[in-house]
């Protein structure tokens, strides 16, 4: 189901209070809202929760409305979801967010009381970077891309029919997902598929785009993650099994230390796990399609990645 709150966001900008107004939205939303604050910026009761309010609401929004003019964001949403859902085989409740954030992640997904949430921050899809609002500037014609990409994660922690193991460890934490507490306690190889698989979900529900822009690399990345294919691999499967927060923030998260992402003597590019994950898949993917992928252990990645290359060396 999509729920666009930006018309609801924009009537908080024109209230008299702006930031009360916030508050009654807030309120209004608690569920998603306190989730994504929780998962993706910072305790929303927090000591600096009214800062970041104060500064999201004083920003200029001017390329947002101007986007908006121009882009039918309803209508391509929707088009999205009904692609997601017939080509990923969603068979899960799904609610598809349209919202405009604090200028956290451009996308993301949640877990709420077992139901998947996908949402998305128009804020960061305008086409000009803005540094009043963080917003990234990323063409509004990706979309469809980053729904696809959440859409898949609340199908590989929610359906019936996942064997993820991520699947078990939201259901062991009541139906929700934690971006902190599960990511401390999944393997890093659960973890790399998951995203490599978001993005091999996202390549069939929204085709044509450049290869870079699926894992939400800037070209010269791209290439540069390329280049050290062999290195990555070798680097990583060490650590595949182990689970610990530290893993994550090393190969998946953005705006994270040259420290913390050294190993072996070479400094990890930035979320340079997509693309680990996205190899990861590649073979069970081709194998059985991306909603039998979605769905499948870990252990069915391995088999037919073997398989694969036992074919590739014959």
């Amino acid at each position: 189901m999509l729920h666009n709150l930006v018309p609801e966001f924009f009537s908080v900008l024109d209230a008299a209070d702006p930031e009360s107004a916030y508050q009654t939205y807030f309120d209004s939303h608690k569920p998603t809202l306190t989730a994504y604050w929780r998962n993706y910026v910072l305790d929303p009761h927090g000591p600096h929760a009214a800062e970041v309010v104060a500064t999201t609401l004083r920003a200029d929004r001017s390329d947002l409305r101007r986007m908006l003019a121009k882009v039918d964001l309803v209508g391509m949403a929707t088009e999205a979801v009904t692609i997601a859902e017939d080509r990923l085989g969603v068979d899960c409740p799904v609610d598809v967010v349209l919202m405009v954030g604090v200028g956290a992640a451009n996308a993301g997904e949640l877990v709420i009381a077992g139901r998947g949430v996908a949402f998305v921050c128009v804020e960061h899809f305008t086409g000009r970077a803005n540094p009043s609002t963080w917003g990234m500037g990323l063409a509004p014609a990706l979309i469809p891309l980053w729904i696809a990409h959440e859409i898949a994660h609340c199908v590989r922690y929610t359906s019936p029919r996942s064997e993820s193991g991520l699947r078990q460890l939201v259901e062991g934490a009541g139906g929700y997902y934690d971006y902190w507490n599960i990511g401390s306690r999944a393997p890093l190889r659960e973890l790399l598929l998951n995203e490599g698989l978001a993005v091999h979900a996202a390549q069939a529900v929204a085709p044509g785009f450049a290869a870079a822009d699926y894992f939400g690399y800037p070209r010269r990345q791209y290439a540069r993650i390329r280049e050290l294919e062999a290195f990555l691999l070798r680097a990583v499967a060490p650590d595949l099994d182990q689970a610990g927060l530290g893993l994550r923030l090393r190969y998946l998260t953005g705006g994270v230390s040259p420290t913390t992402r050294l190993v072996q003597g070479k400094v990890m590019p930035e979320r340079c796990g997509y693309y680990l994950g996205h190899r990861m898949a590649e073979a069970l993917v081709q194998d059985e399609g991306i909603a039998r992928a979605l769905r499948a252990p870990v252990r069915d990645f391995d088999a037919a990645e073997q398989a694969a290359l036992g074919m590739r060396s014959a």
